[in-house]
């Protein structure tokens, strides 16, 4: 785990960026602790071991509770936030791209880096408009570079986002969600940028910039002789650990010699045997020969040799003194003190380095303008805190450099706008212009709030609280309104809004309690605005004349708040004695009343009362109030909603508690565990109790449960306990020496005794089994090595299930009990891939694609059409289903309204596909299975395509050009084809909807109809009515709508909001079909019903009352099996937690470049 932390400093442009030089020059850099050279600003850049990974706050759902008691509000689509005061953008994370995030702001704040690449224009680079044309030679990695610089520096937004740059490395959403190394991706964005722009003028950007050269040299003490070795780099690692600076870790890497002598003698080409020497590395720094003057001082050694020893000089500007001439120089006597001068003289100021280990900022003067970049929020920080960040673990993990000599030129410096090609300046205007404008939208959306009006007329006060006298639509009314206005224009509002009200109008805030409504504080202020008086959205209002209601004049305030009490007493018989017999019954008492009231309110002459402010009705709960305590309030006796009180004769004893049959004791506190003899050997117990505490051994429960159940002592050499799960399963063995808190155990959990060893340290067990469709109890276990290979242990599985053949892979399963991601890499060890022991792997049948290939289950799906769809030769012959897959034939749902119940899927076989082919490749490719042969479809253009979950299309596949890739399928997807009865275009807005028209006096309907849908307007329940109401010719005031839940068997109707808005006079917001309840989505069923022939409010048919059904029964059965197991497992407790699942393995980063050569 990484934190994202990225802290920049600015001079020269403000604010200003990172920066770093080429790489040659790191080992001169300043020295760390000592304030540093001159020669380079420095900054950090930085990955530490700690924080919060998923801190982002660009959620579309509001955290903020509003008022007490109130629900969470959604808020709808809105635009990014504009960017803050300290007007820096920073970049959104995708759920694991913080490390990405970091260095693209790197490299976006390197001025050099930014503009060579803004100078490549569309002539060499090509356009992102062309990149899905096939012909095109589009550069899509820096075209996406270019536009994501364009943005951080001229949108007016928070943060950006990098989808379309990690989609143009070819990543899926599982990489998406990966940490990786940064100095990795760094290589590797490199190497895919070198390779991108091959044939253009920046083909050599990154050598140019970044290239450095470190020279190996070994020198004879004999004879002298020099060998020499050359390296390219572009970047540097160094050991930091025990070191007090950046400047003795590259001091002890590439400067300190290294003495071959003694047993480590070095063989001499020259000399031709063994002799002392002496080994060191140096970086060869690129002589600038701009700084040459002619031909003549180029081909001159004596020229050059005199350049690169300036540049050393001004380099190490803190230790040597050069005359203004450059014709003498001399040693500072103290470096530290002396150089402090030239550092403040320098215009280009220094940003110290933070140390891997220590802050060493030694109190020197620090810049004012340093950011701490973290996803999207940019925050300025101080450098005190940046040396406070850094210290002991949380260390600098990667530093970048730029050399302070790198001059902006004037017109640069504050303006952002430098060097953008203009094609990205036109489309960040546009979208600064639209973003404005929806910003302006959302603002005066988002000031709107509801408020609850309780009308004080429609009322009455009755066992304690307010309660309506009519219908909740008639008593409350909903109100929408601008909190920016003052109290006075919600008076008015209302007034208006109610035409029948006289009199004064008193508003208060009110809250609906069990016991009913009450009124809290009168609202006061008719000059104050409504966030002024902190009213919260969903508040609700009383409105009346602030004396009484209906008659009775009515207690407000927190202090009298009604609490909803339950009584109990003895009931009475008919002849008035009390019988053993409790009744219990609701009451409500103002919170400030006396406890001693509840004898006057209940007409009870007097006795003993009990109070229980807990859920549980325990008689240990139950507490007896003095006589001299009665006089105090239930709230000083800490009663509150829903607790309970007893009545009882003072003669009475506490046997009444238990003879009710109503309550139980409190369990104790248990502190055995159940160890059950499954070792297939007989003995007089079955099982035993063994008395333990969280720090007993196993080692110790073991033997005492052999000795307790009297079974052989042999046993003690080779048994283990295993945890019993709630459904009766063995989990992995425990080892012998965890105590029980290590082992995850809890008190009361159920073990079994086994044979056989528990795995020893280096050792794991696993569970496998054959296939996906795993039962429980029906995995075979095993005991391997750690650093045993995914090939070694997939032949050892084969064996033991007695399968052949080498068509077979391994599958670790997930979370949610199902086949994961392939282990790819059957080289690597189990250690490797992070297998630990407990984890369950599944043999598949099938062997793995090649990289950048798919294999792909394709399904054939063909839903109930009234008429015209392509038919199978089998649908012509009212077959019977085919072999290898599902199949049921029009007859046998062809029933008015069961289409929606069944989805029929014929498997027809797999393909391997390559990720880079068209969604028409795959269509094509489908086309020619053996199994396809059944069916008569004209072309690929008459198949429609969707991805297949649960059994069931899930999601539609559009654009037929579209490569696969950029679906992001996955490994695991399966694909279903659907026939069509002509081409068909969606666009991106396009909804496909299956519509049935309800029939009239049927619980039934018609066959579906395909509807598409153009959402462009919005995903608004009002346009989807309209849509509907002209595909069936009918006005849309005469139709009701609803979407199927084919899972649940229920319709749920869409509302007419628009007709809601007459009746309450008033703004009503709409909401957004794709969100709660109805997650509308290509695919789903939209139940028409025609109100000229039919004008009940019921959806559902004779099929939605059978699957319901069968439901119930199901889930009546599952927990029928469920107590069943519990049986069977001895009676457990509290089973033991499953061993938590490690963390996926982390896959190797890669990015994917097309080819440009």
């Amino acid at each position: 785990m990484f934190r994202r932390s990225l802290a920049l400093g600015a001079v020269g442009d403000p604010p200003s960026p990172p920066w770093r030089p080429p790489l040659w020059a790191r080992p001169f850099a300043s020295r760390l602790g000592c304030g540093g050279g001159q020669g380079f600003r420095q900054v950090v850049f930085s990955f530490t071991m700690f924080g919060d990974l998923f801190e982002e706050d660009d959620s579309s759902v509001s955290h903020n509770q509003y008022g007490k008691g109130k629900k969470l509000k959604t808020k709808a689509v809105e635009p990014p936030p504009p960017r803050e005061f300290t007007n820096l953008s920073g970049i959104r994370n995708q759920g694991g791209t913080c490390y990405l995030n970091s260095l693209l702001q790197t490299l976006h704040f390197t001025p050099e880096f930014r503009e060579a690449l803004f100078s490549l224009g569309p002539e060499e680079l090509g356009s992102l408009e062309d990149k899905d044309k096939p012909d095109a030679k589009v550069r899509i990695i820096p075209l996406e570079l270019q536009r994501l610089f364009a943005q951080l520096l001229l949108l007016d937004q928070e943060a950006a986002s990098t989808a379309d740059l990690t989609d143009s490395f070819g990543w899926t959403s599982n990489e998406e969600m990966r940490q990786h190394d940064v100095q990795e991706l760094n290589r590797i964005l490199f190497s895919a940028l070198e390779t991108s722009l091959v044939g253009t003028s920046g083909h050599d950007l990154i050598n140019r910039l970044y290239h450095g050269t470190t020279v190996n040299q070994i020198v004879c003490k004999e004879c002298k002789n020099v060998s020499e070795k050359q390296e390219d780099f572009l970047d540097l690692t160094v050991t930091v650990k025990n070191v007090s600076g950046l400047e003795d870790a590259l001091w002890n890497m590439y400067v300190e010699e290294e003495v071959f002598d003694s047993d480590n003698l070095y063989h001499c080409g020259t000399c031709d045997r063994l002799v002392k020497a002496a080994k060191e590395e140096k970086s060869k720094p690129d002589v600038n020969l701009k700084d040459l003057q002619n031909e003549e001082e180029i081909d001159d050694p004596l020229m050059i040799l005199k350049t690169i020893l300036l540049q050393f000089l001004q380099l190490h500007s803190q230790t040597f003194l050069l005359s203004s001439d450059e014709s003498t120089v001399r040693l500072l006597k103290n470096s530290s003190l002396q150089a402090e001068p030239d550092f403040q003289r320098n215009d280009q100021q220094i940003f110290k380095t933070l140390p891997s280990e220590s802050p060493g900022f030694n109190g020197r003067t620090s810049c004012p303008h340093w950011f701490d970049i973290n996803d999207s929020k940019v925050q300025p920080i101080k450098e005190k805190d940046i040396q406070q960040q850094f210290q002991g673990k949380e260390s600098a993990y990667m530093l970048f450099y730029r050399k302070s000599q790198l001059q902006r030129p004037p017109e640069a410096r504050g303006n952002p706008r430098y060097r953008v090609p203009h094609h990205l300046l036109s489309e960040m205007d546009a979208t600064n212009i639209e973003l404005q404008t929806k910003r302006a939208e959302c603002d005066s959306t988002e000031n709107n709030f509801e408020l609850h009006l309780h009308l004080g007329p429609h009322y009455h006060f009755f066992n304690g609280a307010l309660h309506p006298v009519g219908s909740q639509t008639e008593s409350v009314w909903d109100l929408t309104f601008d909190k920016r206005k003052t109290l006075g224009d919600l008076r008015q509002s209302i007034f208006q809004l109610l035409e029948f009200w006289e009199g004064d109008m008193v508003l208060s805030v009110a809250k609906l309690l069990p016991a009913g409504l009450h009124v809290y504080q009168t609202l006061d202020g008719d000059s104050l605005t409504l966030s002024e008086i902190e009213l919260a959205d969903g508040e609700d209002i009383f409105v009346w004349n602030g004396v009484e209601v209906g008659g009775i004049q009515i207690p407000t305030g927190s202090d009298c708040e009604p609490l909803l009490l339950n009584v109990l007493h003895l009931a009475t018989s008919s002849e008035g004695e009390k019988c053993q017999q409790l009744i219990e019954f609701p009451h409500v008492f103002p919170s400030n009343a006396e406890v001693g009231t509840v004898f006057t309110s209940l007409a009870i002459p007097g006795g003993v009362v009990l109070i229980n402010n807990t859920e549980s009705i325990g008689e240990k709960n139950w507490t007896t109030i003095p006589k001299v305590d009665l006089k105090k309030t239930f709230r000083e006796q800490g009663l509150r909603n829903g607790s309970s009180i007893l009545i009882r004769d003072s003669n009475h004893d506490n046997s009444l508690l238990t003879k009710q049959e109503k309550w139980i004791t409190s369990m104790n506190e248990i502190d055995w565990l159940q160890v059950k003899n499954l070792c297939e050997l007989e003995s007089e117990e079955e099982q035993v109790r063994i008395s333990a505490t969280v720090n007993t051994v196993v080692f110790d429960i073991r033997i005492k449960a052999i000795q307790e159940l009297k079974l052989m002592k042999e046993l003690a050499e080779n048994s283990c306990l295993r945890p019993i799960d709630r459904n009766g399963k063995l989990l992995c063995p425990v080892p012998d020496n965890y105590t029980l808190k290590e082992a995850g155990l809890k008190m009361g959990s159920s073990l079994g005794l086994c044979p056989g060893r528990a795995p020893t340290s280096s050792q794991l067990f696993l569970f496998f089994a054959v296939g996906s469709d795993v039962q429980p109890g029906t995995e075979m276990e095993i005991i391997v090595e750690e650093t045993l290979s995914v090939r070694d242990c997939l032949k050892i599985m084969l064996e033991k299930s007695g399968l052949l053949g080498d068509a077979w892979h391994l599958r670790k399963m997930d979370w949610c009990y199902e086949a994961g991601e392939p282990l790819c890499d059957e080289d690597a060890t189990l250690k490797e891939l992070t297998i630990c022991s407990g984890d369950t792997l599944l043999l598949i049948e099938g062997k793995l694609p090649p990289l950048g290939f798919l294999t792909v289950p394709i399904w054939w799906y063909q839903p109930q059409h009234p008429s015209g769809h392509w038919k199978s030769h089998q649908d012509r012959r009212n077959c019977t289903p085919s072999q290898g897959g599902i199949w049921r034939a029009i007859s046998a749902q062809g029933a008015p309204g069961d289409a929606h119940a069944e989805v029929s899927l014929h498997y027809l076989g797999d393909i391997d596909i390559s990720e880079d082919a068209t969604l028409m490749e795959l269509k094509s490719q489908a086309m020619t299975l053996p199994s396809f042969s059944e069916f008569v479809i004209p072309s690929p253009a008459f198949l429609r395509a969707w991805t297949v979950e649960s059994k069931r299309p899930s999601r539609l596949l559009r654009a037929d050009q579209q490569q696969l890739k950029e679906y992001k399928l996955g490994r695991r997807t399966e694909i279903c084809l659907e026939p069509l009865q002509k081409e068909e275009n969606l666009g991106p807005q396009d909804v496909l909807l299956r519509t049935q028209m309800r029939l009239p006096g049927e619980r039934a309907y018609a066959l579906p109809m395909d509807m598409v849908w153009d959402a462009v307007r919005g995903w608004t329940a009002g346009s989807l009515r309209q849509r509907v109401a002209d595909f069936y010719s009918l006005p849309v005031e005469k139709i009701e709508i609803a979407k199927y839940f084919p899972e649940k068997f229920e319709w749920l109707p869409i509302s007419s909001w628009n007709q809601q808005i007459t009746k309450r006079k008033k703004k009503k917001k709409q909401d957004n079909l794709q969100g709660a309840p109805y997650h509308l989505k290509d695919g789903d069923t939209i139940g028409v019903k025609n109100l000229l022939a039919e004008d009940d409010d019921d959806f559902s048919t004779v099929t939605d009352d059978i699957g319901k059904e069968k439901q119930k029964q199901l889930a009546l059965g599952k927990r029928k099996s469920q107590e069943a197991l519990r049986v069977q497992s001895s009676h457990v407790f509290s089973g033991a937690e499953t061993p938590a699942r490690p963390r996926g393995p982390e896959a190797s980063l890669s990015i994917h470049v097309g080819s440009f050569r």
